[in-house]
């Protein structure tokens, strides 16, 4: 079976792999030092504008199977799984996009671009250190770094309208003194609310690969970045194509923007020292739905024969993952403390025994 040829980007100038450098939002050859913009490469007959395909639907199979490719610069060949759709030549070092997985139905709709670069997460992870008196000393060493990756991790972005009534049962509690007796009385309402609330780009991890707690982490995304697909973002980076159906996402999206209506209709019932909702007549309806693909930094920690997995949002900065305790700092914060709370009662009674006049 022939193997398909895996995709870079030459220099128009001189030829070399063709990189895209997020400071400069422009692509770059490391050998000329020659810029491009996207509509330059477009001209330039080096990258194709981006065409309207038909959404086919794929079926999802239970096994993950992997697909070779050669690389067009060495032609080694290149494995990558069946939801990798941009990955690195392990001999030349270079860009393989594998297009043929970005067709049809996984052909995303939207990109936003790298704004950050490998340097601002390797300084996101040092400062750390900053205000967590419990976090090792030792751990936050670049030399603890394992590997970091900028990837494009695909997401399906939903426009939703809830609509319908909510009920509640509210009260009002008022109180008094008359004479020696103290009052207090309950009233009881219902509450009606009919309301209408539209939400935009609501986000869902479109990957089975990443951890949902740390994607919904690093949000929000400023989706005013947006742009247009085009194999071109992916140079230099990893990137993932979707293994979380649309249907299955949209459950995630309903359920978010459903608890935010109920949220809504809550803090619009003021006046009340109590709400309680009782029931909703409330309906979904998907207005719009996109495929994205959005950039993340993923950085891999090993301390102490353990790994750690931290993420920082490729556009704004924002830097999450889970960090070890060392035992013997939070002994000793806690015995600071506690022999702070001992100096204080003994200066405490000793105020207390002066001002008596020395005697007990």
């Amino acid at each position: 079976m022939a193997k398909t040829r895996a995709m870079d980007h030459k220099c128009p100038a001189c030829g070399a792999p063709l990189l895209y450098v997020t400071k400069l939002a422009k692509w770059k050859c490391g050998y000329c030092d020659s810029e491009y913009t996207l509509d330059d490469l477009i001209k330039l007959g080096v990258v194709k504008e981006e065409t309207e395909e038909p959404k086919k639907e794929v079926k999802k199979e239970e096994n993950v199977s992997y697909d070779t490719y050669l690389c067009k610069d060495c032609g080694a060949e290149i494995i990558a799984d069946e939801n990798t759709v941009s990955t690195f030549c392990l001999y030349c070092g270079n860009t393989a996009i594998l297009k043929n997985k970005l067709s049809g139905e996984f052909k995303p709709d939207k990109l936003i671009p790298f704004k950050v670069v490998k340097e601002d997460a390797i300084n996101a992870f040092k400062a750390l250190k900053k205000g967590r008196p419990l976090l090792p000393k030792d751990f936050v060493s670049e030399k603890n770094i394992e590997k970091i990756t900028g990837l494009y991790v695909p997401f399906w972005l939903y426009d939703i309208t809830y609509f319908g009534g909510v009920t509640a049962k509210g009260t009002k509690v008022t109180s008094w003194t008359s004479g020696d007796t103290h009052y207090t009385k309950t009233d009881t309402y219902r509450v009606e609310r009919e309301l209408s609330v539209g939400y935009n780009l609501v986000p869902v991890d479109g990957s089975e690969k990443f951890a949902d707690d740390i994607m919904t982490t690093i949000e929000p995304f400023d989706y005013r970045g947006l742009v247009d697909y085009n194999h071109a973002y992916l140079s230099g980076f990893l990137a993932e194509k979707y293994d979380v159906s649309k249907e299955k996402a949209y459950e995630i999206a309903k359920k978010r923007s459903y608890n935010s209506t109920l949220n809504e209709a809550r803090s619009s019932m003021r006046g009340y020292s109590t709400v309680n909702i009782t029931g909703n007549t409330l309906k979904d309806n998907l207005r719009k739905t996109q495929y994205a693909l959005l950039p993340v930094f993923m950085v891999n920690v090993k301390y102490k024969d353990k790994y750690y997995l931290f993420a920082m949002n490729g556009q704004t900065g924002e830097f999450v993952g889970n960090m070890p305790i060392s035992v013997g700092r939070a002994l000793a914060y806690a015995a600071g403390i506690f022999a702070g709370i001992v100096a204080f009662i003994i200066i405490a009674s000793l105020v207390i025994f002066l001002l008596g006049g020395g005697k007990l």
